[in-house]
């Protein structure tokens, strides 16, 4: 047996041994992939596990996020710091190799994967990042020019958002980004044949990539079908490898048994007599497999220490460029620059003071770049004179995805795993189209932003099925992502400072297609008060109702509490226009802002998240049913979101 082929039974092995001492897991696949991806990491990918976050390391991503072993593995050897025990803890608590990779919690994992699909839109992200980077910054010297390998499963490639990336890939001709498909025709249900008869090559190649095929198994097909793939500049490539599942075990090779279930103490002992791999210790790697990837983390450092040389000497407008994109400190006084934006007195619709505030952020902000799922006109979202991203031009801003919104969504993850802040844009009821990846981008703690518009029952004649009712809570449902509703250009502008200060989490906008009036704050309102989440926008001391309103609805609040206020009764008003923000203030801090009095919301969506806030004995005024076609003054006289009707519940209650 070779060394390489030592090496790839090392990865079989360890896989099958980590799963069965978990006693679950996923043994078939990391074992049918083992070769290829041990000549991915001791032959092709140009990476330092000693700095695993080199900006122009190659990117390996594992879609199929169930084969872990697989990259924990590799990773293991590779050197990186994840040792021999780390393995043998498997899926424990506390573990650094969970059941699924984790971006952040094992180093050398570039994204977050699991949910199908997902990886290789990330993985369209990473490359399309590494074009828009290295437009940016290479000069005299070549900075940024990475490849991004994917290895994709028959059910990554059945997911649709797969599918609206690869389109997308193929249409921007991303040349350095290489899909290695897993072939292997097995699911959890059966083969694949009792739901996957396409040709996907061809589906594919339709998309524009370049095709090979090759058996998976044989080291010198796999090796030359990377060499050409990494010589075709102008299509992205998808490699066709037809593998088996669970490889050489005698009884559950090419099954679904092996798919999701450790594979037994009995096979895993047949599978290794069969290929002539010592029975014990479990875990076992010969001393001759660390030496053949320690050799290559040494033959590697060349190109590593070649490149810190040439960033070190960096001079001129190069030198600037790259300074100017790595540092990711906010702006100074970034509120007030861009509270100076719009005059504070200004009617208009969020999506448009949005929209003039967000051009005075992409000048502060080099890294912001982003687009929209055919809606740019309408959401407002294109930075004017920053020119478009397309094929062989990288260096403009604005990205048009297409009706692809979880495309959109799973690629910007790439470009902000990458460096970016991409922005993401469509009508918030189309959230629901890309709510896995902003889901992903939380769970990641990345600096995404998305800017919904057409936010509620007001955008009026398209009806239910665009107007959002249930998608505000659900939204702020998410763990780590902060919703902003402003209702006015100030607000705007604090939740464009808030996104971009924001480090540490994606952050959504929901803006009105619909012009709102500027809202009248008492005296000694400060901006930066936004920035709470929730603050108070006219005080009453003893209040005997607290009016809490978000977005398009604050106006209707305040002018409701005029009339309630013209029956004797005293009003504090407060705008909560990022409630997850607000909630993570301490009570009594919350409880300040809100001040006594009976609790009522106003929002146009769904109501059950607010009993948090008003209590059982509040007032929920809302939406608890879908839309209507008609205009939208006819609406809101339907639904009771009037400042006429939110007086007359309140003063009933």
């Amino acid at each position: 047996m070779s060394d390489f082929d030592t090496a790839v039974s090392t990865v079989q092995f360890l896989s099958a041994d980590a799963v069965e001492s978990a006693g679950c897991g996923h043994p078939g696949t990391p074992m049918a992939l083992a070769g290829i991806a041990t000549e991915l990491f001791l032959k092709q990918l140009r990476h330092n596990p000693d700095d695993p976050s080199w900006p122009n390391r190659d990117r390996f991503v594992l879609s199929c996020g169930h084969a872990s072993m697989l990259i924990y593995s590799m990773l293991h050897l590779s050197g990186y710091a994840l040792s021999h025990d780390d393995i043998k803890n498997f899926r424990q608590l506390d573990s650094k190799t969970p059941g699924h990779p984790e971006y952040g919690h094992t180093a050398g994992v570039e994204t977050t994967t699991g949910p199908l699909g997902q990886g290789v839109g990330n993985a369209v992200g990473m490359a399309l990042a590494s074009k828009l980077m290295g437009e940016r910054v290479n000069g005299d010297k070549t900075l940024i020019d990475y490849r991004v390998f994917c290895i994709a499963s028959d059910g990554d490639l059945m997911e649709g958002v797969a599918s609206e990336a690869a389109s997308i890939a193929g249409h921007l001709g991303l040349g350095n980004l290489i899909v290695i498909w897993d072939d292997n025709k097995i699911t959890i249900d059966g083969t694949t044949e009792i739901s996957f008869g396409e040709d996907v090559a061809a589906r594919f190649e339709a998309y524009g990539w370049h095709i090979q095929k090759v058996d998976g198994h044989n080291p010198d097909q796999v090796h030359e079908a990377l060499e050409v793939a990494k010589t075709e500049t102008d299509k992205p490539s998808l490699i066709v490898a037809r593998t088996h599942i669970a490889i050489g075990a005698p009884n559950l090779q090419d099954t679904s048994k092996a798919h999701g279930a450790a594979l037994g103490a009995d096979e895993i002992a047949a599978t290794k007599k069969a290929a002539g791999w010592p029975l014990e210790p479990a875990f076992h790697v010969p001393d001759e497999v660390y030496s053949l990837y320690k050799k290559r983390k040494e033959e590697l450092q060349g190109d590593y220490k070649a490149w810190m040389s040439g960033v070190a000497s960096l001079s001129g407008e190069q030198a600037d460029a790259w300074m100017k994109f790595n540092d990711r400190s906010a702006p100074e006084g970034l509120l007030d620059q861009l509270s100076a934006v719009i005059p504070a007195d200004t009617k208009g619709a969020t999506r448009g003071h949005s929209n003039a505030i967000q051009q005075k952020a992409a000048e502060l902000v080099p890294q912001l770049v982003g687009g929209s799922a055919d809606l740019a006109c309408s959401v407002k979202t294109t930075l004017k004179g920053a020119g478009d991203i397309g094929k062989g031009a990288f260096a403009g801003r604005n990205m048009h995805y297409g009706i692809r919104e979880h495309g959109m969504g799973s690629i910007n993850n790439g470009l902000a795993l990458s460096g970016f802040i991409p922005f993401s844009s469509t009508f918030l009821i189309f959230s629901d189209y890309m709510r896995p990846t902003i889901r992903l981008a939380a769970m990641m703690k990345q600096q995404a932003l998305y800017i919904f518009s057409h936010d509620s029952v007001f955008l009026g004649e398209d009806g239910p099925t665009h107007q959002p009712v249930e998608q505000l809570w659900s939204l702020r449902l998410i763990p780590g992502l902060d919703v902003i509703r402003p209702a006015d250009a100030v607000e705007t502008a604090a939740a464009w400072t808030h996104a971009l200060e924001r480090q540490d989490g994606p952050t959504a906008l929901s803006l009105s297609r619909h012009n709102l009036p500027p809202i009248q704050r008492s005296a000694d309102f400060s901006p930066a008060d936004i920035l709470k989440g929730a603050y108070v926008v006219q005080h009453a001391d003893n209040a005997d109702f607290v009016l809490i309103g978000t977005g398009s609805e604050l106006h209707i609040a305040v002018e409701a509490a005029e009339l309630v206020r013209a029956k004797g009764k005293s009003v504090r008003i407060v705008s909560a226009p990022c409630v997850d923000a607000f909630l993570r203030l301490p009570a009594a801090e919350q409880n300040a802002i809100l001040g006594s009095g009976r609790r009522v919301s106003v929002e146009a969506g769904a109501t059950l998240g607010w009993r948090r806030i008003v209590g059982l004995d509040g007032l929920c005024v809302g939406v608890d049913d879908f839309g209507m076609s008609a205009p939208a003054a006819q609406i809101a006289e339907r639904l009771g979101l009037t400042a006429v009707a939110v007086a007359e519940k309140i003063l009933a209650s």
